[in-house]
């Protein structure tokens, strides 16, 4: 049998969430599809997928496998284009989804070399801090921050971390003091990333202590950017991540607070992503955008980056 076969028609199940889906694309018989599957999953001496009337679903080994199976035919993809030169000239639409503060932070300084080097490029952005739907929309690449999931039909690359820092301005901590340890947080008018909340918990950790802090203050706000500038001027202590802020911390325009503390720990997953349909679609497109986007952000965080399946995402938090 086919091995390539197999592993294509496994991965269209996964993406497509059937076996009838999967035979339409491939223009053959549901019980090709079938017969392809059940030889790969023979053959492997594994289930890759949960059978019922009503879904289908991938096992872990099945959620391993697809890992590594979409990312052969994505590579095998590339080099057909490659050598067809398809791949030299990116060109046509890319529609791009972005969280808003992201988005005129780090994608706008990259439109014009963007234009400079594909010139037949057009992009199409939907600016907003709500999920996308990327198929109803039609989106080819989300620009996403959170915590990756799995999902067979999208594939994540992570861009950068999405570490937080306690920071306030040098004024602030003239007038009011820096606290020395967590609990003095409670003291001090804590401006809070919150949909219509008035308190928050803190979560921060160091080598010998992990504790939550329940913490208030004057401002309560959906939109990262605006509180980094209340920050700026003085109004308090905020909770931000280093993409957003690295520029301020540089220039000692914003000071770190408890620095020796890891804020909300367990977000080692947590960070900027790009999100793109498994088949590839438009892949030459999205790699050039993304590649540039990445260098960007690695100027300011670290990615610790890598590929993998994703599914929905939390809503987007800045």
């Amino acid at each position: 049998m086919d091995r390539f076969a197999e592993l294509k028609a496994f991965c269209l199940v996964a993406s497509n969430g059937g076996f009838s889906a999967a035979a339409r694309q491939l223009g053959v018989a549901t019980s090709s599809v079938t017969r392809l599957v059940d030889a790969l999953e023979q053959r492997l001496g594994a289930p890759l997928l949960n059978r019922s009337t009503r879904s289908i679903t991938l096992t872990d080994s099945g959620r391993s496998y697809f890992d590594h199976a979409s990312q052969i035919l994505a590579a095998l993809d590339e080099a057909d284009d490659a050598a067809a030169g398809r791949d030299a000239e990116p060109a046509g639409v890319l529609r791009i989804a972005a969280p808003v503060t992201l988005a005129i932070r780090y994608i706008a300084p990259l439109l014009p070399e963007l234009a400079r080097r594909h010139p037949k490029l057009e992009l199409d952005m939907r600016l907003s801090d709500a999920l996308s739907n990327m198929v109803d929309e039609a989106i080819d690449v989300a620009i996403r921050i959170g915590n990756p999931e799995r999902q067979p039909n999208l594939i994540a690359r992570k861009l950068a971390g999405h570490q937080r820092h306690i920071v306030a301005s040098p004024a602030y901590l003239a007038a009011h003091g820096a606290p020395q340890t967590p609990d003095e947080l409670g003291r001090h008018n804590c401006l809070l990333f919150a949909y219509g909340a008035s308190r928050s918990t803190w979560r921060l950790r160091n080598a010998d202590l992990a504790t939550e802090v329940e913490v208030g203050g004057s401002l309560h706000v959906n939109n990262s950017e605006m509180l980094r500038q209340a920050a700026l001027q003085g109004l308090g202590l905020a909770l931000l991540p280093g993409w957003l802020i690295q520029p301020d911390l540089d220039a000692g325009a914003l000071v770190p607070v408890l620095a020796g503390y890891q804020a909300n720990p367990g977000e080692m997953d947590v960070g900027i992503y790009a999100v793109y349909p498994a088949n590839r679609r438009g892949a030459s497109k999205i790699r050039v955008f993304t590649d540039l986007l990445a260098e960007a952000l690695a100027a300011v965080v670290p990615a610790h980056a890598g590929t993998h399946t994703t599914p929905a995402f939390a809503p987007a938090r800045e």
